[in-house]
């Protein structure tokens, strides 16, 4: 859903001065996009549980808590604050219901008959998996899953991350190179060298990257 960038700016500014009707309104604008990154980022064990709405749930009462948060920290969005706090919140959450699981990122977790790490990488390769085949078809699974790994894995940390950001989290490509700490036209050359190096390697696989446009 767009939204007029006069409004958003008047919620913030009602949001620095810790208005929490401004807050809950603009939760509810950015509720889609917040839904999507938890979902890409929640462990599947953890999604036998809970659902992404129940994490935004309580990000939202910790949003609350945090309002002065918002300026103190001079964040560029209100949406990215509260990613910010969406994603520490699933952390947390992570921790609460799956424990030492949740803290052993090398740690492997069954899905479908399919073994999976917990990282960014792992969160891609299930994306991956999932959108070139049929849950039905395991045993190409299991081969397309091993090879994506081991594609995913020989990229740089910071390339996974840009990948996962843009295109997984769907985020801008400002708003990719402020979380990062990096320049714009860097952040938008390393996707694009990213992107292409995971294409060209899995390119025998059909149906399973769609490029999104820089932005």
């Amino acid at each position: 859903m767009n939204h007029d960038r006069r409004k958003i700016d008047e919620l913030e500014s009602r949001l620095g001065n810790g208005d929490k009707e401004a807050l809950a309104t603009l939760f509810d604008c950015h509720r889609d996009r917040l839904r999507h990154i938890v979902y890409f980022r929640m462990n599947p064990m953890l999604q036998q549980r809970l659902e992404p709405d129940d994490v935004l749930q309580e990000a939202y009462i910790e949003a609350a808590k945090r309002m002065d948060h918002f300026v103190k920290n001079r964040f560029a969005s209100s949406f990215l604050w509260l990613r910010l706090i969406a994603n520490q919140t699933l952390i947390d959450m992570h921790r609460r219901h799956l424990g030492a699981q949740a803290r052993d990122v090398r740690r492997e977790v069954a899905l479908e008959g399919l073994m999976y790490s917990e990282s960014t990488s792992s969160s891609m390769v299930i994306q991956l998996a999932a959108s070139a085949t049929s849950p039905s078809q395991l045993a190409t699974r299991h081969q397309l899953v091993g090879k994506v790994t081991a594609v995913v894995n020989r990229l740089e940390p910071l390339d996974q991350e840009i990948l996962a950001l843009r295109h997984f989290e769907e985020l801008t490509n400002s708003e990719t190179a402020n979380v990062l700490g990096i320049e714009q036209k860097a952040a938008s050359i390393r996707y694009v060298r990213a992107l292409q190096r995971l294409k060209s390697a899995l390119a025998d696989v059909p149906g399973f990257f769609t490029e999104r446009q820089d932005g």
